[in-house]
């Protein structure tokens, strides 16, 4: 294979979510990879896409052939033979790695397990592009806020108590049908936990089928206490997300079905979350790192101008509920690196991808790696160094990416302590 290292060029989406040009990561790193990007000051810059997505694959940079095409030409050693008998494809990466930049909310969201994904798009392959499901990590790389899952319930029925409006777009019934009868804590598959899932379902399906009339009517109530009333919320920072988000849609159904009923969660710089299938969430600020199945399939609920698909959402969603440090990533150490800086491993519980984040507090330095069981690709967020195989050495800068094929010893050499990479890759076992 003549190639085992070599630079890409991602491409970048622009929907209207995104952070207004060079206040963008997503724009500062296209354009610093690819000077005859300009990037223009009015517009959102939101994804980078990094990886053999047909909708915007990434190319060679001195070649420009595209990823899937150089792939397809020798899959054995460009993915590794194990990988293409696992995964089944002879062009295609496992995962689809993105750079996020997030100014306004996006829609509160969950994505089907497999199964389902055939299903959807078997039926409705407009909305469903493929027959994939989509687990995804998210890593901060600023300060990032978002939803992740359910609340404690004990939370949720302490709001159905405190916040008329929610018990409003509820019920009176249910409402206090769930303040009696949940049960916490509660074992994870016990009746008890079972019972917990229908209560939750039977209240989150309430409010998304909610009429537009209580929503709005609602929604409205809901903004006024929380500028007039903050203390009437049992979580500090609540009123005013609540206000931030009105702002952005408002009199939306995502304040209740996101704002009351999913965690808030904020990660520092480092810190990771992983969203199995079917749970739902939402990114609502900051730049992030994020790795998934490769897959486009989404079920929208709400903060969307889009489909929205309440009747699978409601079916299909597990309705796990917990705080937010259970859905916290644990980093690892990892043992197959060795040298100056410091190496860690993002290991969700799946099979597509790991993501390993290497930093070098202490200044220049090299940092050796054993050739993975897989392909990878690397993007430096920060910083300034080279990526070295034998002979190859590549200068890496923030924005620039590249492909590492299995079984390539590499060298990451810091020429400064900012020097920082982002490594996601798929091994068969």
């Amino acid at each position: 294979m003549s190639n085992r290292l070599f630079r890409i060029d991602a491409g970048f989406q622009q929907y209207d979510w995104g952070k207004i040009g060079s206040t963008s990561a997503v724009a500062k790193f296209a354009s610093h990879s690819d000077p005859s990007i300009v990037i223009e000051e009015s517009k959102p810059y939101a994804e980078l896409w990094m990886g053999t997505h047909h909708k915007v694959p990434s190319l060679n940079h001195d070649s420009k052939k595209s990823l899937r095409d150089l792939i397809a030409a020798e899959p054995a050693e460009m993915l590794g033979q194990e990988n293409v008998d696992k995964f089944g494809s002879k062009q295609e990466l496992p995962f689809l790695f993105k750079v996020l930049s997030i100014e306004k909310v996006l829609s509160i969201q969950a994505h089907p397990d497999k199964a389902l994904a055939g299903r959807l798009h078997m039926n409705d392959p407009q909305n469903y592009p493929d027959d994939n499901h989509k687990p995804e990590m998210a890593i901060a790389v600023t300060d990032f806020e978002g939803f992740c899952g359910f609340k404690p319930l004990a939370e949720i029925a302490d709001e159905l108590q405190r916040i008329p409006e929610l018990r409003n777009v509820v019920g009176e019934e249910l409402s206090e049908n769930f303040i009696k009868n949940y049960k916490e804590p509660s074992q994870e598959g016990s009746s008890e936990d079972q019972e917990n899932r229908k209560l939750l379902q039977s209240v989150f399906s309430r409010v998304m089928n909610a009429s537009e009339e209580t929503i709005t009517t609602n929604a409205k109530a809901l903004i006024q206490r929380a500028e007039s009333s903050p203390e009437d919320f049992n979580k500090e920072a609540l009123p005013d997300l609540l206000i931030r988000l009105n702002k952005q849609f408002p009199d939306d159904v995502g304040l209740f079905c996101g704002g009351l009923l999913l965690n808030h969660c904020s990660l520092k710089s480092g810190e990771a979350i992983f969203l199995r299938a079917k749970d739902p969430h939402a990114y609502i600020s900051g730049d992030i790192i994020e790795c998934m199945a490769a897959s486009d399939n989404v079920v929208r609920a709400g903060f969307t101008p889009k489909f929205k698909d309440v009747v699978n959402l409601v079916e299909m969603l597990t309705y796990t509920y917990g705080s937010v440090e259970d859905q916290k990533m644990k980093p690892e150490e990892f043992a197959r690196s060795s040298g100056d800086g410091k190496s860690i491993l993002y290991n969700p519980p799946i099979e597509e991808f790991a993501v390993l984040e290497t930093t070098f507090s202490k200044g220049a330095g090299t940092r050796n790696f054993e050739g993975l069981n897989g392909p990878s690709i690397v993007i430096t967020t920060k910083g300034n160094g080279y990526i070295q195989y034998q002979d190859v050495k590549l200068r890496a800068e923030p924005g620039f990416v590249f492909f590492i094929a299995p079984q390539t010893e590499v060298e990451f050499i810091a020429t400064d302590a900012e020097f920082t990479t982002y490594r996601a890759f798929v091994e068969p076992n």
